[in-house]
């Protein structure tokens, strides 16, 4: 498998296979709605089609990153999302970074969505596949924050086949710049325990796939033995 490391504004074509990384902390607050029984989540283009979903289904649930503002229930924070009851719930979903990166590969015939917490997961499922070519979409940092990239090679070696260690993988991540502005508390919307939460390697047993669904960019859980997942 070969894999390619590219930023947002990187992408000219349009991939065979996307995994779209974000750590900290899109797709780990993603996982985290799973894991509290929400059915799918929603990829938002902008805070205003968040809002007018939010408008059309008030049952939804509508997260966004930065402080808490009116019409969304959550902030985009794994500790602040862990204790909610989500069950059969539809997540609207609309960050800075890790939406972005998915809706900027929509057309991929499969898009994965990843973070450390569904590392495996993911790995597993690019194995089943056993694709040519992977574009690993660095969200972060124009393509260069390294709790993403650090997660986005650790996820291609473990596709393929590489059993080496993870620990450097989860201390690059540890030492980035996201991880000490998260300790910091200098991003709004946050918990100092976001980052321990960001770096639980293989946390859930579960791969998440996105793809178009009625206009939507939807977010699932999905497992290499899924006869959906493909």
């Amino acid at each position: 498998m070969k894999a390619h490391f590219l930023g947002i504004a990187e992408l000219t074509d349009v991939p065979g296979v996307a995994v779209v990384v974000d750590v900290m902390r899109a797709y780990t607050v993603a996982a985290w709605a799973f894991a509290r029984g929400a059915e799918r989540v929603v990829l938002a283009e902008s805070l205003d089609d968040a809002l007018a979903l939010k408008a059309r289904h008030p049952d939804w649930v509508t997260l966004k990153d930065g402080s808490p503002a009116p019409g969304f229930d959550l902030v985009n924070s794994p500790a602040l999302l862990r204790d909610t009851d989500l069950s059969g719930r539809t997540v609207v979903q609309k960050t800075t970074a890790g939406t972005v990166g998915a809706l900027a590969v929509k057309d991929a015939p499969l898009v994965l969505c990843a973070s450390f917490v569904v590392a495996e997961a993911t790995a597993g499922l690019l194995r089943a596949r056993a694709p040519r070519e992977v574009t690993f979409v660095v969200t972060g940092g124009s393509g260069r924050a390294e709790e993403d990239l650090s997660c986005a090679e650790y996820i291609a070696g473990r596709a393929g086949g590489d059993a080496s260690d993870a620990g450097p993988y989860l201390r690059r991540a540890a030492s980035s710049r996201s991880a000490a502005e998260l300790t910091q508390g200098v991003r709004e919307g946050s918990s100092p325990e976001d980052v321990a939460l960001c770096l639980e390697l293989d946390r859930f047993p579960f791969a998440m796939a996105a793809a178009v669904e009625d206009s939507l960019m939807v977010l699932r859980q999905v497992t290499a033995t899924d006869p959906h997942s493909a």
